[in-house]
């Protein structure tokens, strides 16, 4: 079966990009409405450029700690390529980083006309995290989520999904009686939602927004001595054992 596509096609004459030429993009066109016509199939307007742009911004680094970074450095570390390095980072990404994106925006849609004490009332009851809420860093709030939520609602970016999502936030605290702010991840998802994002892509954008990230740290690391080790560890095994 032969392959098709919607999204581009090149040829001796040029490149296109859902229909727009190549060359005409790269001339009037950023980075930004260059994904976000790639994603969603037509180009966005100044607003809709204006958010995808900040949450890009809002993903794109996080410090040394995280997953997508030490696992990309310590693989470079022990003589691997950038690109290696690259890819080891991004496959770290999943449900419990960078993923909640996907999982909060699948929850948020799939629950569109479930109101959100129902919603968190499921959650509760079958003893299941919410994704998108809490933070390990962030116990009250998280500075991003209401940053973004603030332009959101600038641009008149949001609506209901972002009116939902904080729902939520305020029925966990009701039910749960914990704090469990809604983080950037969740905040994002809300926005993309409202955006009319599909949640499938969830992931797909945060590794967009910290890929360059990851490339700035494995360029640091290119100057440091490998190899990486980790010293600060305890073993917990059993000791003394004798062969049969």
């Amino acid at each position: 079966m032969d392959w098709k596509t919607k999204i581009s096609d090149s040829n001796p004459n040029g490149a296109v990009i859902r229909g727009y030429d190549l060359e005409e993009l790269m001339q009037h066109k950023s980075f930004t409405e260059t994904i976000f016509l790639l994603l969603q199939g037509h180009l966005p307007n100044e607003q809709q450029t204006k958010m995808l742009n900040a949450i890009f911004v809002s993903s794109i680094d996080h410090g040394i700690a995280v997953a997508s970074i030490t696992s990309a450095r310590t693989a470079l570390s022990g003589g691997s390529p950038l690109q290696a390095g690259v890819a080891a980072g991004i496959l770290s990404i999943g449900d419990f980083h960078g993923g909640a994106i996907e999982g909060a925006a699948k929850m948020l849609q799939q629950n569109k006309d479930t109101p959100a004490a129902q919603i968190v009332k499921q959650f509760v009851e079958q003893k299941k995290r919410i994704p998108g809420y809490g933070h390990k860093i962030y116990k009250s709030a998280d500075p991003r989520a209401q940053k973004l939520l603030q332009i959101a609602e600038e641009l008149g970016i949001a609506a209901e999904y972002c009116d939902k999502a904080q729902d939520i936030q305020n029925e966990l605290l009701a039910q749960t009686e914990k704090q469990l702010p809604l983080n950037v991840d969740g905040a994002i998802a809300a926005i993309i939602s409202d955006m009319q994002f599909d949640w499938r892509v969830g992931k797909g954008l945060f590794i967009i927004a910290r890929t360059p990230g990851i490339v700035a740290h494995l360029h640091e690391e290119m100057d440091e001595k490998p190899v990486r080790r980790l010293d600060n560890y305890e073993y917990a095994g059993e000791k003394g054992k004798k062969l049969p």
